[in-house]
């Protein structure tokens, strides 16, 4: 790949500390949504995700969580009134997360509120466009970095995840739907 520079060195860093404050920048402002709607922001990602029926497996292997943490959103957004589980009809084993009426409303609603909240509002549509192709180019090569297995961890430093945001009680729970 060539001979790196000090100045390669830097310019990859500050990319790296700004990707940071960008990405949990965003995920404070999902949880700040979340929050509003009364709802934990994992489940406000299911219900993004369900814009049709949805194996239970398959929503897990989206959000990229154990099947166990699955059925406690399709729990909490059946006791909402928000999602509804059915049989899956090429084999009923198979159990399908479907939104309700009030949880179509609900995530209509939600996807305004996060999208007119998302830091690249700040860009125009051209931008907006350039950013997307480089984001699934970078996606692009993180995909392919782990299909080859590659290891890119010589020289590399660490650094910690940081703490969740959303001050006391973020994350938590509540049993209170705010809709409007």
């Amino acid at each position: 790949m060539g001979t790196r520079s000090r100045a390669d060195d830097k310019l990859d860093s500050e990319i790296l500390d700004v990707m940071g404050e960008l990405i949990t920048g965003t995920i404070a402002r999902g949880e700040q949504i979340a929050q509003r709607f009364g709802m934990p922001a994992f489940c406000l990602k299911a219900i993004h995700a369900l814009d049709a029926p949805m194996a239970m497996r398959d929503l897990g292997k989206l959000m990229h969580c154990d099947p166990s943490f699955v059925t406690s959103i399709a729990d909490l957004l059946e006791k909402r009134g928000l999602a509804r589980r059915e049989p899956n009809t090429a084999d009923r084993r198979i159990k399908n997360l479907v939104l309700t009426k009030q949880g179509t409303v609900l995530r209509e609603k939600v996807e305004r509120e996060f999208m007119a909240h998302m830091p690249w509002r700040a860009l125009d549509r051209e931008e907006r466009t350039c950013l997307l192709a480089l984001i699934r180019k970078m996606a692009q090569a993180v995909t392919d970095d782990a299909t080859n297995g590659a290891s890119t961890t010589e020289g590399a430093t660490f650094l910690p995840t940081p703490p969740m945001t959303g001050g006391p009680g973020a994350g938590e729970v509540s049993d209170t739907l705010i809709t409007g």
